[in-house]
This record gives structure tokens, sequence and C-alpha cells, in this order.
């Protein structure tokens, strides 16, 4: 996909908000729109987004040279098990190791902790008589009676999608390739994922348990990528769609439609990238990104003007902070900690008396009791009401009223228990939330060896610049930087992707001299599928790139870690002066030591391929020398934690702030998405791209 056309779209569908931005480059200039999910139906939500960004910006729908997206859809589907009847093809004898995993209980104290349940139930697992060993040598050819007797029990069973999994079929992929042909030949219209090619890497349980989920999701998410491509049609559309994929690169429809594994944090990446583009707008290399919108927020590190990154995470956890506890997926992303903490938590109380919020969402529908959509149950926006933070006629620009007397009888229902006033319940409801997230950051942080005070928080989202004045002031940070349209960033963050894309292949073999030149062949294979794929998503041959790394570890150990390797060709690197240091170099950071005396080990080859970034450019304003008091819109009462009550602050209208304007603490600024509070002992200044920067100056 070539950069700089006229026009790109980006567009981003959560929980309970969907965001649009549309994007002139040549200009500079930004229309962005903000509206409520449509459950049921989420192209209602992009048709109206469409619809009215066009006509604000007087385009029509041909001169949109891209259309990009994220979605939760695959990462809803997996959670609320709401994929297709999917079955499983393996081995002969292994059809259990989507009940056996990893051989051990997630929580080794808890006797009755509730088992991870797969996606696919025994009934539905069918064995084929093959044998592949771990060097790829066939010790049992595929038998075509077996596999024909399965193909008939899947008739039978009516399933909508398959998954083949066979025994080491990363090393050699004969036999699935061949019981793929067979499944697409007799089974039309039914949706089949080999491991080989979603997630070509050993370790069976990890493979086996990614390649069924993305056979789960894959007949919903082709469904819903044709569905969106004919509305955008409809609106005049004449390009190709792209999503957005966990790694933070994006990719073609048909591709992300025929691996939907791939999308599953595609929205939480979008937000990543756009704290990365604004960091380097604003030369913040060391930052984390804290997006808070409806349902969730979610949380990332940003070092040195990257994001972490992960190769294995788990989706559907039993226990949110369990590791084991969830399904594998092998897949490239963008390492993020999630947090069931967004503006429609609800608020609770447990069986001990104390006071819960979330994980559970009120959502689009109904939504907040604020909302007047039949939503009763409190909710973090209906504390934020209550307690002042948000303008009941201004929510969405004005296209939304919010209902106070809604929100405080809700409000009440947890308050009279727990014998609180509705305006302390409140209180309370906005101080757990933000603990929640300040604990979740604090761990986030500490595990990559970060200390929060040397960084900055970059809030946006919906909800995020509300909390992120105590979150930042908790973690003690430098401050906090809340960018213009916070309430739809993350749509931005679509269009700051390249299209690129993340190749993996198994390759055990003890690191030796004599093996340096192996390691090139490999990648030398990967690279030719990353010049194809880059070549059908439009990228010039000029504008590509690649990026090397290895799995690789002590010899003997149990696990890995990715290891970028600057070189273009190994065959010319000294492994015991170059290689072997650069990977102490990089344990040691990890771990504090390194055993240096031990061999290494090489696992798997990973290539990222990726085209040109797109330039975005964002309009600079004029007026520097005004003040803040130009854009004074009056006043409002605002509970603060500090003083313990409600006091009168000055409300801003961020649109006309003006650049190089300062904002003393406490005030709150507000636009059409989204609302910042600036707290006691801050100020916030105005940068030429009117973001809000704001340092703490009481200490």
């Amino acid at each position: 996909m070539r950069a700089g056309g006229r026009f790109r779209f980006g567009f981003d569908i959560g929980g309970t908000f969907t965001d649009f931005v549309l994007i002139d480059p040549a200009t500079g200039r930004i229309e962005t729109y903000k509206t409520l999910t449509t459950p049921a139906t989420p192209s209602q939500a992009v048709q109206e987004g469409w619809n009215v960004l066009l006509e604000r910006s007087g385009v029509a729908g041909a001169d949109v040279e891209a259309a990009i997206h994220a979605t939760t859809l695959i990462t809803n589907a997996l959670i609320e098990r709401k994929g297709a009847r999917t079955a499983l093809v393996t081995t002969e004898g292994f059809r259990d190791i989507l009940d056996t995993q990893r051989e051990m209980r997630y929580d080794i104290y808890d006797l009755h902790s509730p088992p991870v349940q797969p996606l696919i139930p025994r009934g539905l697992r069918y064995e084929v008589r093959e044998r592949i060993d771990s060097l790829g040598e066939v010790v049992e050819p595929l038998d075509e009676a077996s596999l024909d007797a399965a193909v008939t029990a899947l008739r039978e069973a009516g399933v909508d999608a398959v998954a083949v999994c066979f025994l080491h079929a990363y090393k050699n992929p004969a036999h699935e390739q061949r019981a793929g042909q067979r499944l697409a030949q007799a089974l039309p219209g039914v949706s089949v994922s080999l491991s080989c090619e979603v997630a070509p890497e050993i370790r069976e349980y990890e493979r086996m348990s990614t390649t069924v989920a993305n056979a789960y999701v894959q007949p919903l998410t082709a469904r819903y990528v044709a569905r969106l491509e004919r509305d955008l049609a409809a609106g005049g559309y004449r390009r190709p769609l792209y999503l957005m994929l966990s790694s933070g690169g994006i990719a073609t429809a048909e591709s992300a439609a025929r691996f939907p594994i791939r999308m599953l944090e595609s929205g939480p990446s979008a937000g990543v990238l756009a704290a990365v583009f604004y960091g380097e707008q604003l030369e913040v290399r060391d930052l984390v990104a804290f997006d808070m919108g409806g349902t969730t927020a979610k949380m990332c590190l940003v070092k040195d003007g990257e994001p972490a990154k992960a190769h294995t995470f788990e989706i559907a956890r039993v226990h949110r902070f369990k590791r084991g506890s969830g399904l594998p997926v092998r897949i490239p992303s963008i390492e993020l900690i999630e947090i069931g903490a967004g503006g429609g938590s609800i608020a609770w109380v447990d069986d001990m008396g104390l006071l819960k919020v979330g994980p559970e969402s009120a959502g689009a529908d109904p939504g907040p009791a604020c909302y007047g959509r039949g939503g009763t149950r409190p909710t973090v926006t209906d504390a934020d009401l209550v307690l002042g933070y948000l303008n009941p006629d201004y929510f969405l620009g004005g296209r939304m009223r919010l209902d106070r007397q809604a929100a405080e009888e809700a409000i009440a229902a947890i308050a009279d228990p727990l014998g609180m006033t509705v305006v302390e319940a409140a209180s309370g409801i906005h101080q757990v939330v933000n603990e929640n997230m300040i604990s979740a950051a604090r761990v986030h942080i500490a595990e990559r060896g970060e200390d929060p005070r040397r960084l900055s928080l970059l809030a946006f989202g919906g909800a995020g610049p509300v909390h992120a004045c105590a979150i930042a002031r908790a973690l003690k940070m430098q401050g906090y930087i809340c960018p213009a349209g916070a309430g739809v960033t993350s749509a931005l963050g679509l269009l700051t992707a390249p299209a690129a894309f993340d190749f993996a292949r198994t390759f055990v073999a003890r690191l030796a001299q004599d093996r340096l030149a192996d390691l090139d062949a490999v990648f030398a294979a990967l690279e030719a599928q990353g010049r194809a794929t880059l070549a059908e998503a439009g990228v010039p041959d000029a504008e590509m790139r690649f990026q090397r790394s290895v799995d690789i570890r002590h010899r003997g150990q149990g696990h890995e870690i990715v290891l970028d390797l600057p070189w273009p060709r190994l065959a010319g690197v000294d492994l015991d002066r170059d290689l072997r240091p650069h990977f102490y170099e990089r344990y040691e950071a990890l771990y504090g030591y390194a055993h240096r005396h031990l061999e290494l080990e090489v696992m798997t080859c990973r290539l990222r391929a990726t085209g040109a970034r797109p330039r975005v450019d964002l309009p600079r304003a004029v007026g520097r020398g005004r003040k803040a008091a130009v854009a004074e819109k009056g006043r409002r009462s605002a509970y603060l934690a500090a003083p313990g009550g409600f006091i009168e602050v000055p409300v801003y209208d961020r649109e006309r702030l003006p650049p190089g304007a300062a904002i003393v603490g406490p005030a709150i600024v507000e636009e059409r998405d989204s609302t910042a509070i600036i707290g006691l002992g801050s100020t916030a200044r105005v940068d030429a791209c009117l973001n809000l920067i704001v340092r703490f100056t009481d200490r």
C-alpha cells in the first residue's frame, strides 16, 4: 500500500464507542468523529461515521485512498465463545493435547481452580494415521483411508471450520498440506486452517491452540470483512480495505480473513502506534501509552521509541492475572496489559462488603445508567459525572446528553449497603478503578526493568485524560500528556502504521560458526515469503524493509528469548566476537546474569517484513501569546480528593485553547470526545500541535 494518497480513513470499533479519523496528508487537516458502537450490526456505526466525515470534509468516497480498520471482534468472539462450530483433525493418539495442555495447573495451591476449557469439544476431534518425527522425516505415511473417514465424520457433524494440526508439521508440512487439499475439495464452504501456515513453530500445544483459535473465528471474520467491504463500496470507496494486526502492521482484507487470529489485539495495538507517533512528535522516547476507553484500559511501555513486543500471549483467561489460565496463541504482537477498567466498567460490592469495579462492562448497550439507554448498574462514567468531571450537556460534543439523576440513582444502589453518601460512593468508584490501573501499571513497568519516575504517561481514549492525573501522580511520573483529539487517538494510530507482516520458521540447532550459513538460508526463504506478501499489498521493492530475529537460549533451557539481529547476513559474523556477546548483553539486561560457559541453541528464526511508514504531519496552530482565558467557557463544581470536597474550577474549551497557553490546576479541559482533568499542583501547557503537556509543580 502506497502512502501519500489524497485522503486516509481510519476507524476503530471498540466495545462501547467506534472512533473515526479522516486525514488529508497533503495539508495535515484532520477530521474526527466518535459514536456509540452498534454491537448487533457494527457496520451501522461505520456507515454513520463514514457519511458524517465525508460530508463534513466535502470529500467523495472515491477520493479516499486507504481505509484502515481495527476491531475487537476476534477478542470478543473468543472470550464469549461465539465462534464457529469447529473441528480438529490431528495425528492419531494426539487429540487430547487440548485437554492435557502443559500438564500442570496454573495455580498449584488451588485444588479447585476451574480448568481452561478448549474451544473444541472432544467429540469433534478426529485422528488420522500419519507420523513425522522432529527432524521432518516421515515415520508413517499419511493414511488416505483414515483421512477419508475423518472427512465423512466432519460432513456428518456439520462443522463450519476445521483446524488441522499434525505432529511436527512445522518441520515438514507435506501431510498437513495434503489433508488441507482433501478437506477443501470434500467440504466446500468449510474454512480450513493449517498449523504449518498459521503457526509453524515448535511446541505442540501452543501451535494447536493457535490453529484452533484461528479456525474458530475464521468464518465469522470472513463474513464481517466482506460486509465492511460492501458497505464501504456502497459509500463510494474504490480501494482495498486494510486491517490492523496485533503486531502493529496492517494487512489486506484477504490476508486478515485468512489469518484472523493475527488481529486479536488490533485495536489496542493501534493506540500504542499512536503513542509512538506522538512521542516522536514531542521528542519523548520513553513513555507509557495509556488508553482508557468504554470497556477496558490498556497500557504499554514504549522504550527508546519502540513498544514492547511478544510472540506468545493468552486470551480468555479464567483468572485475569494468573498466567496459564487462558488459551495460548503464538502470534507476534505489541505487548501490553489490558485491565477491565473502562468508563463502562460496573461497580459492585463483593461478599465481604468491599467495593469492586469491573471487569464486567455495561458496553454500548445498555451502557452506563447516565446514557439513558436502559442501564441501571453504576459505572465509572456515572461516578465521573456525579463528581463533576464530565459535562452532561457536552458529551460527544453535545450530541448525547448525560442523565445525572440516573447516575445518582444507580450509585445509590451500592452506596446504601456501604453506609455511604452517593458522592462518597462515586469517589470510591473513581479511586478503586484508579488503583486497579495503578497496580497493573506498576507490575507492567517493573517487569521490564523500568523506573516510572523516568517516564511520562500519554493518556488517550474517551476516559483516559479524566484519570491520567491520579495515575501519573501515584506512579511519581514526570507528568502526563493528553494529545489533541484524545478520544479518537487509536483511530489516528491506524493511519501511522505501515504494511507489515511477520514470518517464522522453527530451526533447532546448536549455535556454531559453521551453522550460520544454514540460518541465512532459512532467513532467505522467509524473506522471499515477505517480498511476495508485501508485493501483494502494493509495496514497491524499494520500500521493503526486513528485520531478522531469532529465538535463542542457553542449550538445555526450557525457554528462550527473542534476539534482534542487527546484521543483514550472518555468514560473515564472528560467533564468539559478535553474536554470543550480543546474546549475553540482552540476556543480562533481562535476568541480571548470563551463563557464558554454556553453549547456545537457536529455536526459531523470525522475519518482520515492512513497507514505508505513511507520513502524517500534524497541523501546527498559530496565535502564540494569547492566554488560556480566551478559551474559558465557565466554571463547574468538581470533587477533588485532596481537599475531600467540591470546589469551583475553571472549564476550558479545548478547541479554543491557543498554542503557548498555560493552565494552572485545578481545571477541566473539554473537547468533543474526551475531558482532561488538571489536578492541584499541576500546570498544563498547550504546544504548537495543541497537545496538553502537564507537569507536576508541587514536587
